[in-house]
C-alpha cells in the first residue's frame, strides 16, 4: 500500500497551485499558502545562517538542488538566509550579454531575470517564482512569457515593477543593470572557486555538490542532513557567549 507523506502533499499542493496560478489572474495578495506558512520571519537580533547554492538556471541538477531546498525551507526557513550563485564565463565576444552560459543565452536570460527579482522582491516571491520557472520545465527557463506568468503568479507585474526595470520590460533579461547583477554573480562564483551545479554552501564552505549525482556530501544529502547541518551552524553562530 502506497501512503503519502506530508511533504509529498505539501508539495503537490504546490504544484497544483502554479498549474492553476498558470491560468488564473492573481495580485500581490494572492500568494500561495503553502509559501506564506514556512517563509517565517526570523527575530531580528538572531543571525541566520548563510546557505548558496551555485547554480545555471536551466541545469537539471540546479532544478534538482532547488527543489531539495524547497523542502529543507519548511523546515528552517526562519534560520536560512538562501540566496542563488551563478556559474557562467564572462565573454565579451557573446553579443546578448557578455556571459558565455553552458545552456546557451536562454539560460543567461533565465539567471538575470531571477537576479531581478532577487534584488527587488522579498525573498518568498523571489523563491516561488523560481519554483514556477522550474515547473514549467527547464526549457521554459529564460523565456520572457513564462518570466511574465510566474511573476504574476508570484504576485507582483513584470512590467511595472522594478524588476522589468532590471531585466528588460520585455523579459528579456538583456538589460544593463541585470547583465550587470550576473556579472557581479559570476565574479562571487569564481571567487568562491565554485565550479559545478549545483554546489551547496553553508557559512561559505562546500558541503555537497550535484553533478549527475550526489559528491562530496561528508555530511549527507537527503533534505534531513542538509536540516541538522543548517541548524548546528544556526547554534554555533548565535550561541550565547
Amino acid at each position: 500500500m502506497y501512503y503519502t507523506t506530508r511533504s509529498q502533499t505539501t508539495m503537490l499542493g504546490r504544484l497544483l497551485s502554479f498549474a492553476l496560478l498558470m491560468f488564473t489572474p492573481v495580485t500581490g495578495e494572492n500568494i500561495t499558502l503553502e509559501y506564506q506558512r514556512y517563509w517565517a520571519v526570523t527575530p531580528s537580533s538572531d543571525i541566520k545562517v548563510p546557505v548558496q547554492l551555485g547554480v545555471m538556471s536551466r541545469c537539471p541538477d540546479a532544478l534538482l538542488c532547488e527543489n531539495v531546498f524547497d523542502r529543507v525551507l519548511e523546515k528552517v526557513s526562519e534560520r536560512v538566509d538562501l540566496s542563488l550563485i551563478y556559474i557562467a564565463k564572462i565573454n565579451a565576444s557573446e553579443p546578448y550579454f557578455g556571459v558565455q552560459c553552458l545552456h546557451g543565452p536562454q539560460e543567461c536570460a533565465g539567471n538575470v531575470q531571477q537576479l531581478c527579482v532577487a534584488e527587488y522582491e522579498p525573498a518568498i516571491k523571489w523563491w516561488q517564482f523560481i519554483q514556477c520557472q522550474n515547473f514549467q520545465g527547464r526549457t521554459m527557463i529564460g523565456d520572457p512569457g513564462t518570466a511574465m506568468k510566474c511573476a504574476k503568479a508570484s504576485g507582483f507585474d513584470w512590467e511595472s515593477s522594478d524588476v522589468g526595470h532590471c531585466a528588460g520590460k520585455d523579459g528579456s533579461g538583456r538589460s544593463i543593470e541585470g547583465i550587470n547583477l550576473l556579472k557581479q554573480s559570476i565574479a562571487m562564483a569564481e571567487h568562491l572557486h565554485v565550479e559545478k551545479s549545483c554546489t551547496v554552501l553553508i557559512n561559505g564552505r562546500k558541503v555537497c555538490i550535484h553533478d549527475g549525482t550526489w559528491k562530496q556530501c561528508e555530511d549527507g544529502h537527503t533534505v534531513n542532513d542538509f536540516v541538522r547541518q543548517i541548524n548546528d551552524e544556526y547554534e554555533r553562530l548565535n550561541k550565547k557567549l
